[in-house]
């Protein structure tokens, strides 16, 4: 047995401040649309709702830092995850579309985004898969393919849902953790030039998905129509300065940018705390990589490693991916801020990934480690 380390309250902290400075932001971004959702009663409604995703997270990523992430390196529980994330997946086409999108399941007034557990339960599946074939990695029919299929798997029934953002983000980690699990390189360039067709092809054969790019190549010019959100963000950043306008004192979130507490809830950040406020949010996910990072090439054996590379490589492409939509350096997707983005299945799915980071980092640094590490085929590029 690994010997167990303290808890990483630090990486603990950087993702608690996280969701806790969301929730402030949604207050911000949200409080005059609860308003007159409510019908003048109530500027606190998704602040509420926040607040609770919030509070559920962090207790939820308390409980995960306390077991013992290798009780997912087992058949029967990875292929349980996978089966419900998939039935999950299949089920949305079911309830009504939501902005002419089918990716909630709804019961009620609560909502569960399916896509956001497919960000936790692909990396689960890779290393546990991996792991077992940890002397095959280069076979293209025991090991390759297999794991293609499981991305084919998530990544289409995501893709179907028209969520281009999250089946970007799955193959980004399906990139990080083969290449850790120590893959040829042919392998992993072939795999990088099938994306890139499927990506071409997905773009071809959805109109709507040129108009956007077209407005992320000249968004002024399709001001009014394709490129209206990312011109307002831009107005809101732009207008935001060094030191901001204050917090709650933003204008663009006045009906101007649509859905301000959502994607582009980083928008009101930079109007609001200005340069200083968004450059503090990105130095709080470089910290979290190093952290997760940390803990993953420090863990005391194959399948931490590759669970902690996957996982927080899903976290932080997307926040890279969020980030650059709102400045306008990749064309617009919808896709959340981890941590800040308003929704429950967001938030609470983050924390629960950081909570098994925090379990992987309880046994880093032990003896076992560094014989795991002279054991594994990562030591050596196939």
């Amino acid at each position: 047995m690994a010997e167990e380390r303290r808890t990483d309250w630090f990486m603990f902290g950087l993702a608690a401040g996280l969701a806790l400075f969301g929730t402030l932001m949604v207050y911000s971004a949200s409080a005059m649309i609860a308003y007159r959702e409510s019908q003048e009663t109530s500027q606190f409604g998704y602040f509420y709702k926040q607040l609770t995703f919030a509070v559920i997270g962090i207790v939820v990523m308390f409980i995960l830092s306390r077991f013992d992430y290798r009780i997912l390196n087992n058949r029967g529980v990875v292929y349980a995850i996978l089966a419900i994330t998939s039935l999950m997946l299949l089920a949305v086409f079911f309830f009504p579309a939501i902005n002419g999108a089918k990716r909630w399941i709804r019961f009620g007034g609560v909502s569960l985004l399916p896509s956001e557990i497919a960000k936790l339960a692909f990396p689960i599946f890779l290393a546990w898969f991996l792991t077992k074939n940890d002397g095959t990695v280069g076979d293209l029919k025991k090991t390759v393919l297999p794991c293609l299929l499981g991305l084919l798997l998530l990544a289409g029934l995501v893709m179907a849902e028209k969520d281009l953002g999250t089946t970007m983000v799955l193959c980004a980690v399906f990139s990080a953790v083969y290449f850790a699990a120590g893959a040829r390189i042919l392998h992993i360039a072939s795999v990088a030039a099938l994306m890139v067709i499927a990506g071409a092809a997905a773009l071809i054969f959805a109109p709507w998905r040129v108009a956007r790019v077209m407005a992320f190549l000249d968004p002024y010019k399709y001001s009014d129509d394709a490129g209206y959100q990312v011109v307002q963000s831009l107005y809101a950043i732009g207008s935001g300065g060094v030191f901001g306008e204050g917090f709650a004192q933003g204008q663009a979130k006045l009906f101007y940018l649509p859905y301000p507490y959502s994607d582009f809830i980083f928008s009101v950040v930079g109007e609001e705390l200005g340069l200083l406020g968004t450059l503090a949010v990105v130095l709080a996910f470089a910290l979290l990589f190093w952290r997760g990072t940390r803990a993953a090439m420090l863990a005391p054996d194959r399948f931490g490693m590759l669970l902690g590379i996957g996982i927080i490589t899903g976290l932080i492409v997307q926040a890279l991916f969020n980030i650059s939509v709102v400045i306008s350096i990749l064309p617009a997707k919808g896709i959340p801020l981890p941590f800040i983005s308003y929704g429950g299945s967001s938030v609470v799915v983050s924390l629960a990934a950081v909570g098994i980071l925090l379990s992987i980092s309880r046994f880093a640094g032990s003896p076992e480690r560094e014989a795991a590490v002279r054991r594994s085929p990562t030591r050596r590029r196939r």
